[in-house]
């Protein structure tokens, strides 16, 4: 263990109300988890850890700590905050290794529960009903589970090992994966509910890339984030990358992308600093690994060896500041390979051959709070809801959604 763990485990000092709890989205029982793995108390933290949250390993290495419980940690109004995020990672990863673990229903129900996709949302619903004694089936549309853990979130920041470890869990207890299954080709929700599934839960993400709009944008060096990241090793983006937008995404392509061969990676954002959307921590290191970030910067045509790369600058309008394109600015920049960043949408698979599931003007499912779609029995949560955001939230949404699907499928088994 390491030594920096211990000190900040000692360093708590188990506010009576504890404003890193509040700061939680999931509400984590951060001094009672602390307390335990001081007492050497290891199997029972981690079953705090788990039953208020099964991502709790990857929460670990993948969430905002520093706007959520380590932000509200008391200890950092005029010092250091204690460090949760590695005693999680220490006592979880500790927890997900026991194989007497158990996870397993006190009464089983019986009733089947289908989950389309396996991202946040899917595994952390996957694990709950397990408890609740449902027999759960996964349908995922990739050769692995995770989702955009997976396949969005590169390896050094977020070890595809954990998740391997809990497909093994998930598998161990019961459930069912169909890997390479996408739902709405060959099979159809009608055709889950006609082999017996009791409610079918969407947790199929967003993973179509928004475009540019631009001349040049189908050329063959150009290519999509959220295509890039789930396997960079088939990309041979030459010596120098443009990577266009600002967010985490951003900078997770061009760490990347070094990692990867590339000896310049230049970020594209078409606003000053605060048009960075990504965290602090991730802009830091894609500096310090070798990434130029290029302020006030617009692409305006993609070309075969390079961009066409114009300033930007605000104007105030009645709305507020808008960000104006200055066009006539616009010089040739050399670059080897163009990668877009800046956001994706919803593939519409599911709902495209599906009766009666209304989506927004986004197209997005659309939900009640509690998960329910306007078709019964369908129920969603996750990023094919909100659009793309942090691990934890989708867990915190959908720790109701499970309990929403739990009720349905019993008022209906009584009825």
């Amino acid at each position: 263990m390491s030594k920096f763990v211990m000190e900040e485990a000692k360093r708590c000092l188990q506010c009576k109300n504890p404003m890193c709890v509040k700061g939680c989205p999931v509400n984590t029982r951060i001094p009672d988890v602390i307390s335990l793995f001081l007492n050497s108390e290891l199997t029972q933290a981690g079953e705090i850890l788990f039953e208020n949250n099964p991502l709790s390993l990857v929460c670990s290495h993948v969430c905002p700590q520093e706007n959520q419980c380590e932000g509200h940690c008391i200890l950092g109004r005029k010092g250091s905050p204690v460090h949760f995020s590695e005693i999680e990672k220490y006592v979880s990863d500790y927890y997900l290794n026991l194989e007497d673990k158990k996870v397993l229903p006190t009464a089983p129900k019986g009733e089947k529960v289908a989950i389309i996709g396996s991202g946040p949302a899917g595994i952390t619903i996957a694990f709950i009903l397990l408890r609740r004694g449902y027999q759960v089936t996964i349908f995922e549309g990739h050769d692995k589970i995770g989702g955009v853990m997976r396949y969005g979130i590169p390896e050094f920041r977020l070890p595809k090992s954990i998740l391997d470890r809990m497909a093994e869990r998930l598998i161990h207890l019961g459930v069912k994966i169909r890997p390479n299954t996408n739902i709405g080709n060959n099979l159809t929700v009608d055709d889950l509910f006609r082999d017996g599934f009791k409610a079918i839960f969407m947790g199929t993400g967003v993973w179509h890339p928004n475009k540019l709009g631009i001349k040049g944008e189908s050329l063959g060096h150009v290519h999509f984030a959220i295509d890039y990241l789930r396997n960079p090793s088939v990309y041979h983006l030459g010596k120098s990358v443009a990577v266009i937008g600002a967010g985490n995404v951003a900078m997770d392509v061009a760490r990347t992308a070094i990692r990867n061969g590339c000896s310049h990676a230049y970020i594209l954002n078409n606003m000053d600093e605060t048009g960075i959307t990504a965290r602090s921590v991730e802009v830091e290191y894609a500096k310090i690994d070798g990434a130029r970030i290029m302020n006030f910067k617009a692409v305006t045509e993609i070309q075969e060896e390079g961009i066409l790369l114009a300033d930007t600058h605000f104007e105030e309008t009645e709305e507020g500041k808008k960000v104006v394109i200055d066009k006539e600015s616009a010089e040739f920049f050399p670059v080897d390979s163009v990668i877009i960043a800046i956001g994706q949408g919803p593939r519409a698979v599911v709902v495209s051959s599906t009766e009666g599931i209304d989506v927004t003007q986004r197209g997005l499912v659309a939900v009640d709070e509690e998960g329910r779609t306007s078709r019964d029995g369908i129920f969603a949560s996750g990023d094919v809801v909100t659009g793309a955001k942090t691990v934890v939230e989708a867990v915190k949404v959908s720790r109701r959604v499970a309990d929403a699907i739990d009720h349905y499928i019993q008022s209906t088994s009584i009825g």
